[in-house]
Parts: structure tokens; sequence; C-alpha cells
């Protein structure tokens, strides 16, 4: 965690009740604050030379919402520039080293973008702390951790004060040690913001929390999985996974029909083409994102040199690359023959996602697309931690670029999904499996991942 300034006490004890009542499940519980979600009390940099000194004038409604529910802020977290990696390799601040199996002969990646949150769970720094998850930002080093980290459905949590990356892509997470914590984080910041644009409105909030209580009710009835149907997507088996995940996988699906839940083989045709679909979108998006950092108003370098020195002296080489890549994908052209096939492959997949969940998507009108499967089960990431001297060794960045293949889909779909520790005896490493729902049914897919974890 960075802190670079005097920390100004968040809360105000003046909202204390006088009875001495806790203001909420939060209350007196530590947090930590990724390093691109806005704070008033302490630099929020990015994890970039560009912003080192900025400290915003505002907090993000998620920093507010917690501190009205009592939570302590106990810093900042480090994590890839801009939240634009996989490994938290990235950073102004240099890497961030995972804590589990640690080892002066071995330094492993805590995963990004949200690494530092990770870390700082993983060590027992705070209770919980929030990420963002652009394609499984929080997901990833979850699973690196052995921790849970889940992503809401896109516009649950308010990103009012979060710094964009692909605004249609971001969305505030959750990193906890244990499935309840997170859903006591996640009832506190999962609420309508009308700062927000991409908020989901009351009104269907209220018809979403209406579908998905239906499913609550019969397992809550059953007080196990039975009833439960789980879906396999079979196109995410990709040679890029390790055998110790695919082993890893092969228990998790055993462990949920032992639980009583049905197993499912399911099939999502064209998610093949969700990672370059991904990456274009992405990319567009970021290089329209920060073209408003042009090192003047930021004030990072003499003016004389104006906007390209500035650019390039601020700028990691990660960042450099992905803005380089994205304003290729935005030119005359190359947006008819990148950015709009890509935008069709998204949708198609959020159509097949439909096509696979027994409830029905209430933002598509056709309501008769639905399959079988209550929830989906897939790996999180595609091997364990990776060590860290050889992800910084890889010059071309395409290798961090795949290992996003497991997460990303659920960004580009909108739906939530999160991660749950699944780590076997014997194992060194933890490796994480991520549970899938659909579109906003996060309180039912919580659900399903606690009991799932009690093992």
């Amino acid at each position: 965690m960075c802190c670079k300034k005097k920390q100004k006490h968040l809360i105000n004890d003046n909202r204390k009740p006088s009875s001495g009542n806790p203001l909420s499940a939060l209350d007196g519980t530590t947090v930590a604050i990724k390093d691109n979600i806005c704070t008033s009390f302490l630099p929020t940099t990015c994890a970039s030379n560009m912003l080192r000194d900025f400290t915003s004038p505002y907090d993000a409604t998620v920093v507010k919402l917690l501190d009205e529910a009592g939570a302590l802020i106990v810093g900042k977290t480090n994590m890839d520039e801009f939240g634009m990696g996989s490994y938290n390799a990235h950073s102004a601040f240099g890497p961030v080293i995972n804590p589990i199996g640690h080892s002066k002969k071995e330094k492993r990646s805590a995963g990004g973008s949200s690494g530092g949150s990770a870390a700082s769970v993983a060590m027992n720094m705070c209770t919980a702390a929030l990420g963002s998850d652009t394609g499984g930002s929080v997901r990833m080093p979850a699973s690196y951790c052995g921790l849970v980290g889940f992503k809401p459905t896109y516009g649950r949590c308010s990103r009012h004060g979060l710094v964009a990356y692909a605004n249609s892509l971001d969305t505030i997470g959750i990193l906890t040690r244990n499935v309840q914590d997170c859903a006591k984080v996640y009832d506190i910041i999962a609420h309508y913001d009308v700062q927000d644009p991409t908020s989901i409105p009351n009104e269907l909030r209220h018809q979403l929390d209406d579908q998905q209580q239906t499913l609550l009710s019969r397992l809550q009835q059953q007080g196990n999985l039975e009833g439960l149907t789980v879906g396999v997507p079979q196109e995410f088996y990709v040679d890029s996974l390790s055998p110790q995940v695919l082993e890893v996988w092969r228990n998790g699906i055993q462990h949920l029909k032992d639980l009583g839940a049905t197993i499912k083989s399911v099939s999502i045709p064209h998610i093949s083409l969700a990672l370059p679909a991904y990456y274009i979108i992405a990319l567009a998006e970021a290089s329209s994102n920060l073209s408003r950092y042009d090192g003047i108003r930021y004030d990072q370098a003499d003016h004389q040199l104006l906007y390209e020195a500035t650019r390039t002296h601020g700028f990691g080489h990660e960042v450099q690359r992905r803005i380089l890549l994205g304003t290729h994908v935005l030119t005359a052209g190359t947006f008819e023959t990148l950015f709009l096939p890509a935008q069709k492959a998204r949708r198609l997949i959020q159509s097949e996602f439909n096509q696979v969940f027994l409830q029905p998507n209430l933002l598509d009108n056709d309501t008769t697309k639905h399959g079988e499967a209550d929830v989906l089960l897939v790996p999180s990431a595609t091997s364990a931690a990776p060590d860290l001297d050889r992800t910084s060794s890889t010059e071309s960045g395409v290798d961090e670029y795949i290992d996003d293949v497991m997460t990303l889909p659920a960004n580009l779909a909108g739906i939530p999904a999160i991660t749950v520790p699944f780590k076997e005896k014997g194992q060194d490493y933890p490796i994480g499996l991520q549970l899938l729902g659909q579109y906003g049914h996060d309180k039912f897919l919580l659900h399903v991942a606690e009991q799932m974890t009690r093992r």
C-alpha cells in the first residue's frame, strides 16, 4: 500500500449514534482502496508518474458509502498503471509481490491490476479491499492470492470517482478472505447513484431482486445446492490451461455434485471471439479516456515541451503501447474493420450467455432466450501465480493478454462473476474457480459461492 500524505481521518465521530449501536455490519471494519478510486484524503495516482502528486478534490461514491457505514479506510493500494496489466508489474511504485509462498528465491505475481488490494487482504492488513475489474483485475489477483474476488453486475456499484480505463467494461470489485465479508461490503456499496449515468436505476434493481429471490428461496429451503443447475462451458477448455488448473476444475465440479447440484455441459460457441473483441474495445476506450492526461493540466513537465514530451514522460511503457493500439483501432478504415466487428462479437457473446442461463436477462427484449443453467463454473486463471521474473522478461506482453481469457467474457457480457479459492492438498500455490451468474443476480451468486466454500 502507498500512503504519501498524512491521512485525514475519514470517520466523522459526530455521526456515531449515542446509543453505541454500530452504523452497519461494516462499522469498524478495515478497508483498503485501489489507487484508481478517488479519495480526497489520500493521493490518487493510478500508479503513474503522470499523477504522482495528484489528490482528488472529492471522494468516489463507493468511498463515501463505506465512510457512512463506519468502515475504516486504511490506505491506497498499488496497481498496474491505470489498470492496464494482469500481473501488477506495470507500476511507477514497482511490482506487487504475492505474499502467498513468498521466498527470497522465488517472487510470484499477486495478479493485476488490483494486485495491491489482493496482497493487502492476503497479508491480513485489512478485512476487505476495493479494486476495479475491467477484464478480470479483481478475480485474477483473488485466484493468485487465495481470496474471494467479486465483480458485480455492470452498473450495480457506482463508478463515479473511478478513474476510467474502459467505460463500458469497468466495474468496482471487492476482495476479501471469505464470501460473508464480501457480501457485507457489497450490501453497502451496491446502490443507485445519480452521478453515474451507467448506474442501474432503482426500478430495474427491484425487478432484478424479485427475479433472483425466486432462485434464492428455492436454495435456502433446501439448505444446500439441491435443485441448482451448474453449467460447464466446454469452450473454456483451452490449450493454455495448466494441468493443475484442470484438476482443480474437475474437483470443483465434483464438489458441487456432492452438495446436490446438477451439472450440465453447455456451449457458448463464439466465446473464442471474446479475447480479441475485448482488447479492441478496451484499448479503443482507453485511448479516448487517457487523452485528457496531456501533462500540462497535470503539470508533469516543462510546458515548452507541450504534448509529445509530456505524454511520453508521464506514461509508462505498457500504457503507451495500449494508447497507441487503441488510437490505431479508432482511425478511419480500421474503425470499420476492427472496432465495429468487435462490438458485434460482443453482442453475440452476450446473446449466447442469455441462451445458457435459465432465467431471462431483463435487458433483453427476447425473453424466450434461455437455457438450463443457474450459474456457470469455469477457472479464474490459466495457471497459478506466475513468477515475476518470467513476466518481466516477456517483451511482447502477449502472454499477459492471453491470461485474461477466463475472466474477460463476464465483463463483455456485463454479468456478475466471483472467484473462490479452491486449494487442494499438496498444492503449493492457490488456484481459484469462478462462478458466473445471469445479469443482476449478484446476491444469488454470492449465496452459491458461500455454499461452495463450506468444505
